[in-house]
């Protein structure tokens, strides 16, 4: 039995190895061609999994890495099930904390009344596709309650909304009338989708025991799961900030994180024994905390969780898909009429109500056409779907419906972007009554350097969030985020050194106050710092780089593989530092990596402007980050007769080391200024410099230092 174990757990570690690369490579392969990361872990799933090459015999794995005689969890091992389900659990927990609950109750009306048409004739027009669909496929069907249509009919509900958040955001409509009502319908079509699973799940439990319940009794059980769902979520939401400072107990923002994710856990595995599936207990976790001070830390602190297991969920989605299945005829016949009427069904289900709420029938278009992309909640219900039973034993789901269904989100997602970008082309206004201009304003602030946007845009969500503001991180890899307040919307966004901000024109004088209040908080600190770099009060900044000086750094490879031969120069000409920038600046270009050679020279003055880059003690290290270099650049010189740097012990510099790397993405910037002070602080390096005639001496003495 040890022995079974063990054997499990080693597959269980390869498999795992195995799908973090995949998913990621796939992932980012995905977002390169402009669908999102998680259609690409998707698609790595059906590529790896017991069905494709996940089922190729390998030495020591007879049927394959994934490959499994059989599993009551389907196509994948009970020990991959277990990672999803957890997965999905965290996923939802996310979800909720993400449902902004002010803007639930604040609009409950129009985003109410368009999230419960797009919920309704979605679940209607998928469970009537599945009537159709099902002789199609030679599968029986007990008409509009036969569990494999409920299962298709829920399963056309889910609405992924970050997709058109990241549209909207790009053709600067986040704000406009349909962009705001888009995201409020949203918040109402996640939660009237899993109160709608909630009440599926109940008959479902019921139905798969055997018989035929009357209409009454099917009733009685939807009234009873709805109000399972109901009051646990009402008691959740009434006893949050109790809930907030329990798991405050245990300790800093990791901890009580991780607590809070255990909260979830908790109330997941209630619903299971209720009959309700396990993800709306996590998603009523999550939607009670949302309204609570720890919400963004609780995401924030999860993200590296949920980044590692929610990819694996949508991986072992895919292992799920037999390939066989999917790409045959009756499969795409019955995924296209399935994905058409999904389609149609968001079109006329939130298009239609906004025709009676103000919009025309263009803005009715762009609301339909922003609500139809699904996403993780359809995946996640489908994977639900193949391990339930029906009353005979068999899945409620088999490989055929899995298909169609996967053929459906696919499509959905791929499709919705282009249909929405071509309906906010159209031009005219998209509500019957004329909105000022000035409704939806953009303004963007160049700060000229990405590292003071980014700081300053940090503060400005900090400031926000101490106003009572609601703060959404709408697309985490893209850095969208999403602010509402009552009346107050913002849309946030940082592009390099260029913050963007999208709101009304009237709340435009807010966000230009608040941003000119963090200029001069900024302005004051750096006047509290100044002394640092002012000669008069210069202790400090003597501290400072005395303690360069005299560090005992390491000198690491790193250093060697930036460093190239021809950017080596043992006899520098200049006579002046301007001189020897220069000079060294043009060593530096030899290295390839240089887009704008003025750009660079012009950020090694302004750093020297801050505060000399002369060490003393003959070195000088001048250096700078910027995007004028395509990676990190090294160049070396060698001065045997001196130049002054105006160095901070006003002796002469001899070695000169100039350093120049990307002020975006991520370059070792601080290791190999590091290396390089470790190395040339050591006396008998420097004495050893003087006297090189060749580049090669030069490295040699560096990797003798490393030694």
């Amino acid at each position: 039995m040890e022995e079974n174990i063990t054997e499990v757990i080693t597959s269980l570690v390869f498999q795992l190895a195995l799908i973090i690369f995949a998913a990621r490579i796939f992932g980012k392969l995905a977002v390169k061609v402009g669908i999102p990361s998680v259609l690409g872990e998707l698609i790595a799933g059906i590529v790896i999994g017991p069905f494709a090459l996940g089922g190729i015999s390998l030495p020591g794995f007879p049927l394959g890495l994934f490959g499994i005689e059989h599993s009551i969890a389907g196509a994948v091992s009970p020990e991959l099930y277990a990672f999803a389900q957890i997965a999905s659990i965290m996923l939802l927990f996310s979800s909720g904390l993400e449902t902004d609950l002010s803007l639930f109750i604040k609009y409950s009306v129009s985003g109410g009344i368009i999230g419960l048409g797009g919920v309704a004739i979605s679940f209607i027009l998928g469970d009537v596709s599945a009537m159709l669909i099902l002789p199609k496929l030679n599968m029986p069907c007990d008409g509009f309650m036969d569990l494999k249509c409920l299962f298709l009919g829920i399963m056309s509900t889910a609405t992924s909304v970050g997709i058109t958040a990241r549209i909207l955001s790009e053709k600067k409509k986040m704000d406009s009338p349909e962009g705001v009502t888009i995201l409020a319908s949203a918040v109402f079509d996640d939660v009237l989708g899993i109160v709608l699973l909630a009440v599926v799940m109940g008959i479902v439990s019921a139905l798969s025991t055997g018989g035929k319940p009357t209409p009454s009794a099917i009733g009685f059980i939807a009234l009873k799961a709805f109000g399972i769902w109901l009051a646990a979520t009402v008691l959740f939401i009434l006893l949050s900030k109790k809930i907030a400072r329990f798991v405050r107990l245990f300790g800093g923002t990791f901890d009580f994180s991780i607590a809070a994710l255990g909260v979830a856990f908790l109330l997941a595995g209630f619903f299971e024994k209720q009959n309700i599936s396990m993800i709306i207990g996590a998603y009523t976790t999550g939607l009670a905390l949302s309204g609570t001070d720890i919400a963004p830390m609780i995401e924030e602190r999860i993200h590296g969780l949920y980044k590692f297991f929610v990819p694996i969920f949508f991986c072992v989605t895919g292992m799920s898909v037999d390939v066989t299945y999917l790409v045959s005829r009756n499969v795409l016949i019955c995924g296209g009429i399935y994905t058409v009427l999904a389609i149609l069904a968001k079109l006329a289900g939130c298009g239609g109500p906004a025709l009676l709420l103000g919009f025309n029938l263009k803005g009715a278009f762009r609301i339909g056409s922003g609500m139809i992309p699904r996403g993780e909640v359809a995946l996640i219900i489908a994977g639900i779907g193949l391990t339930a039973k029906d009353a005979l034993g068999a899945p409620i789901i088999n490989q055929e419906l899995f298909g169609v269904v996967i053929l459906m989100t696919l499509v959905t997602t791929i499709a919705s972007p282009p249909i929405l970008s071509i309906s906010l082309k159209l031009k005219g206004r998209g509500t019957r009554k004329e909105i000022a201009a000035s409704e939806a304003q953009i303004f963007e602030w160049d700060f000229k350097d990405s590292e003071l946007a980014r700081f300053i845009l940090d503060n400005f969500v900090f400031d926000l969030r101490s106003e009572g503001f609601y703060v959404q991180m709408m697309n985490f890899n893209e850095g969208l985020i999403q602010a509402r307040k009552g009346d107050v919307a913002l849309s946030l966004q940082t592009d390099e050194s260029i913050i963007i901000i999208e709101t009304s024109e009237k709340d435009m004088g807010f966000v230009k106050a608040e941003i000119g209040e963090i200029i001069i908080r900024l302005d004051k600190s750096m006047a509290s710092l100044k002394y640092i770099t002012d000669k008069a009060n210069n202790s400090v900044q003597t501290g400072i780089q005395s303690g360069i000086a005299n560090s005992q750094n390491r000198v690491e490879n790193i250093l060697f593989k930036v460093l190239n031969k021809d950017s080596i120069s043992c006899d520098l000409k200049g006579t002046t530092k301007d001189e020897i920038l220069a000079e060294m600046l043009d060593l530096l270009e030899k290295s390839g990596k240089i887009t704008d050679k003025a750009a660079v020279l012009t950020a090694l003055k302004e750093r020297e402007k801050s505060m000399s880059t002369g060490l003393g003690n003959g070195i000088a290290i001048p250096h700078a980050r910027t995007d004028a270099v395509s990676e990190i650049s090294v160049a070396i010189g060698i001065k045997k007769d001196g130049v002054d740097f105006a160095s901070l012990d006003g002796k002469p510099a001899y070695v000169f080391v100039m350093i120049a790397s990307p002020s975006s993405g991520q370059a070792p910037h601080m290791q190999v200024l590091s290396a390089v002070s470790g190395a040339l602080m050591q006396e008998e390096v420097k004495e050893k410099m003087l006297s090189v005639t060749s580049a090669e001496e030069v490295v040699n003495i560096l990797k003798s230092a490393k030694k």
